[in-house]
């Protein structure tokens, strides 16, 4: 009777082990330190002022109780005993900028984001810049250079030409401009003289290639210009990259006219999904920013399409792109393409807010911008490359920016989300949905201005 009694007893003190050891919950209390990246351009820099910050992805196990930039002339990993800014905290898992003043001409300095919290400070990566040697500034002077603002269609003079929502454009060797004009479905031309003629196109809105000036096009976007004068047309509504040769005969380049993604030649079996921008290389591969794929895609001088980057997928993804082992990295909604002499093919990551760029040796990296970083990079629409490499941008929210090789990036024209019509100089001046953009070779940059149906010019200059 007492052996029952004992097994009894020996179970009950087992389960009261169990409940108070093996079973007790562990503490789950996050003591981590916010996570943090250094703004990857410097903003507007002068002689003696700077603009930086960071994007904080997570504030850790705790709230944001100081955030800021380090920055040094001597220490190249400068920390919070260095000079500081302190800018107003982030509550929540967001972007910060930072002004620096006070600076010294000429000199070279060291930065990096700082984010503190009760458990410690975090650190994003050192950027260098070297400020310049008079206090100067970079900005841009902005006058209409075609359209006269009503949405229609009429040839002539610069002045009293009409335009319905220009997205795409290009200059060529000679200073001709051409124009994607989207809602009129036609290709336009504005000459030196500012002469504004018709190229190609009947204005419907459909998909006809011919050889007696009644093409048709539907909702035409980017373009490109060939070492011979043809001009390339990412027909966004027909899913095809069209050529119109100096003769003004237009063909199909590349495209089967159904959306979708397949490789292979250029003629009737490659699909593209929205393609919204074009360029070409140094070796004559035409790139196109096949937006709605979300992809980059190349299209080789022998007429074969391949895959150059990106995944059907919207994602953000900085990666050495390798077929081998199938590594595309990630876009979202790539919407503009240029390529610099050296073979460098620059994206304007759309909804990334990201310029991203593609090394010939396949790896893709961001120069300025990533997702969430609005202020720096407003949703880029376009960007072109000068014969110095700088480039310059456009982006919806409403401004013209120049991003130099030695990632500087100036505001020269308008004001983040601030859309209407303004000439002027700066922020002064006033974009509605800027789109496509070029640069002449004397260094002047036109706009597509979507939404004012006009195009603009912005003269870059340096005042001192």
């Amino acid at each position: 009777m007492k052996k029952p009694l004992l097994s009894a007893i020996l179970f009950v003190s087992f389960f009261i082990l169990l409940s108070g050891t093996g079973c007790k919950k562990t503490s789950t209390t996050d003591t981590s330190v916010p996570t943090i990246a250094t703004q990857d351009v410097i903003l507007d820099l002068t002689s003696t002022t700077a603009q930086s910050g960071g994007t904080i992805s997570s504030v850790g196990g705790a709230s944001i109780a100081a955030n800021g930039v380090v920055y040094s002339t001597t220490n190249k990993v400068p920390t919070l005993a260095d000079l500081k800014t302190s800018d107003p905290v982030i509550t929540i898992s967001n972007s910060f900028t930072s002004n620096l003043t006070g600076l010294t001409a000429g000199t070279t300095y060291y930065l990096r984001a700082y984010a503190t919290n009760q458990f410690g400070t975090a650190y994003g990566a050192v950027v260098q810049f070297t400020t310049g040697t008079n206090v100067s500034s970079v900005t841009g002077v902005v006058t209409t250079f075609a359209g006269n603002g009503t949405a229609g269609y009429m040839d002539g003079a610069a002045t009293s030409a009409e335009f319905d929502n220009p997205t795409g454009l290009v200059a060529d060797a000679s200073g001709n401009i051409y124009i994607s004009d989207t809602f009129n479905n036609r290709i336009r031309k504005i000459a030196g003289d500012g002469t504004v003629t018709t190229i190609a196109g009947n204005g419907i809105a459909g998909y006809v290639d011919s050889q007696d000036g009644t093409p048709e096009f539907y909702a035409p976007q980017g373009l490109a210009i060939d070492a011979t004068g043809n001009i390339f047309v990412a027909d966004y509504g027909n899913n095809v990259i069209r050529k119109i040769t100096p003769a003004g005969v237009v063909s199909t380049y590349a495209g089967n006219g159904n959306a979708g993604f397949v490789d292979g030649a250029a003629s009737k079996v490659a699909a593209f999904n929205g393609p919204a921008g074009v360029a070409f290389d140094p070796k004559g591969n035409l790139f196109v920013a096949d937006r709605n794929n979300n992809m980059i895609r190349k299209i080789s001088p022998a007429g074969g399409v391949s895959l150059y980057a990106g995944v059907l997928r919207p994602g953000y993804t900085n990666i050495t792109v390798d077929s081998a082992i199938g590594s595309w990295g990630a876009f979202h909604h790539p919407n503009g393409i240029a390529v610099d002499a050296s073979g460098n093919v620059y994206v304007a990551d759309l909804d990334n807010n990201a310029i991203r760029q593609i090394t010939p040796a396949g790896v893709l990296s961001t120069i300025a911008g990533g997702p969430g970083q609005t202020a720096l990079v407003g949703y880029p629409s376009a960007l072109c490359v000068d014969a110095t490499g700088n480039i310059f941008i456009s982006d919806e929210a409403g401004r013209t920016l120049k991003l130099t090789s030695a990632k500087i990036l100036y505001v020269l024209a308008g004001a983040s989300n601030v859309a209407g019509y303004a000439d002027g100089t700066g922020a002064a001046a006033q974009f509605s949905t800027p789109q496509g953009i070029g640069v002449d070779g004397a260094g002047n940059i036109y706009v597509a201005d979507f939404n004012n149906s006009r195009i603009r010019k912005v003269v870059v200059v340096t005042n001192n």
